[in-house]
């Protein structure tokens, strides 16, 4: 799973192609999500800049024939990597992005999707400042339930003879690898994940 909207949209087809598995990106699960949310067609998607200039859930929106009205929103990965997620400076920027994404034609937009991963975790902030017809839809989250459904039944613990149960043990070990500051990717990781983040490991990737 490419659990980033940017990514997703300027390189999901040269991944995919690098790749030996199967690779899921966020925007075609989040465009089907929102799809079939709408009631009036119209939808209206946030991302950062480099996605909305994608034109990617457009395209993926478009071809499911619903009307599409993208806003940039680039403040919002810098202060939620601040950390703050609930601060009045979030609110008032938040408040400037949503009345001109849901401005003119867009009035009527019934689902606001999230295209950006780190705006989940503003996510109530935004519930309370969209319009309240308005459903908002976690492109995220919409790609976590399709990897699951992928997943389901590749690994059935029921198919196992009753004798084992008792002696299957679940070991999960997490390992990190970050291309940006392993400090900075343990205090993120831990607010994204909600779990400790402890074994990160600093790569650097060749250009």
């Amino acid at each position: 799973m490419i659990a980033c909207n940017t990514a997703t949209a300027l390189a999901l087809d040269e991944i995919k192609a690098a790749a030996s598995v199967a690779v899921i990106g966020v925007v075609e699960p989040g465009a089907e999500a929102a799809a079939a949310a709408t009631r009036t067609r119209k939808v209206v998607v946030i991302g950062t800049e480099a996605t909305i200039s994608s034109h990617a859930y457009q395209r993926a929106l478009e071809a499911k024939r619903v009307a599409v009205r993208e806003k940039a929103c680039p403040l919002f990965v810098p202060l939620v990597e601040e950390g703050w997620v609930e601060h009045p400076v979030t609110e008032q920027v938040g408040r400037i992005y949503l009345s001109e994404a849901f401005s003119d034609d867009s009035r009527d937009a019934d689902v606001l999707v999230l295209g950006c991963t780190h705006y989940p975790l503003i996510k109530p902030l935004l519930r309370r400042l969209a319009p309240e017809h308005v459903t908002i839809v976690d492109s995220a989250e919409s790609t976590a339930e399709e990897v699951a459904r992928q997943l389901e039944g590749q690994v059935r613990i029921a198919s196992l003879p009753s004798s084992a149960h008792g002696e299957l043990r679940t070991v999960a070990a997490l390992k990190f690898f970050a291309t940006d500051s392993a400090e900075k990717f343990r205090k993120m990781g831990t607010r994204f994940l909600g779990l400790p983040v402890e074994d990160v490991v600093h790569v650097d990737l060749k250009e």
